[in-house]
């Protein structure tokens, strides 16, 4: 009887923790989405008290319309490089504005900076991996003459650090592209190239 009543309690737990794993990213990731419209279209409280949702909308085809037509017509090129321009240049301003545009710039756009997967030799022996992001491949401007620059991203995290190595540490990754590289870099390899059933599992 108590074999029973014990099996059933195991059965509840992990029927609990599974809907846990099931709900919980569903959950989080609505509350992100809905963070986010609720923030933008808060923007203009007034507008938003009568038409919710619009000032979200406003904002989203605006920043649309705004990447297309400084993209795609020369007034709108000329237009963002003046204002890029400008702002480049008042100090203060200067450093938070460049700053955010690197590193936007190299998540996401034409010319985003992590598209080069590496595998990267962090210990001799005994011999450890990591995978990473080659970034530099020319450090001659510092004095770091035949040196490489490769970022490592943390896992489950939104960071990571650079190291200095020789290109001799490094070797291609084939087999994935980046985006799948960054999965499986962020994911603590759980996720990324590779089949759910190559993934250990611990024993229940």
């Amino acid at each position: 009887m108590n074999r029973n009543f014990n099996d059933y309690i195991r059965l509840f737990i992990r029927s609990f923790i599974q809907g846990l794993i099931i709900i919980g990213p569903l959950a989080v990731t609505f509350w992100v989405i809905w963070t986010v419209v609720f923030s933008i279209d808060n923007l203009v409280p007034s507008v938003s008290g009568k038409f919710p949702g619009l000032i979200f909308f406003i904002v989203i085809f605006g920043t649309t319309f705004i990447g297309f037509f400084g993209n795609k017509f020369f007034i709108g090129r000329m237009i963002v490089d003046g204002v890029d321009y400008v702002l480049e240049h008042i100090p203060g301003i200067k450093f938070l504005y460049t700053s955010l545009k690197d590193v936007m710039g190299s998540f996401v756009g034409d010319k985003k900076k992590f598209n080069h997967p590496v595998w990267v030799k962090t210990n001799e022996n005994p011999e450890i991996w990591r995978i990473g992001f080659l970034t530099q491949t020319d450090m001659s401007a510092v004095n770091m003459d035949h040196m490489i620059a490769v970022y490592l991203p943390h896992s489950y995290a939104v960071s990571g650090w650079v190291i200095i190595t020789q290109y001799s540490n490094i070797k291609e990754v084939t087999g994935m592209s980046s985006a799948e590289a960054m999965k499986f870099a962020v994911s603590g390899g759980v996720a990324g190239f590779h089949s759910d059933d190559n993934v250990f599992k611990a024993p229940e």
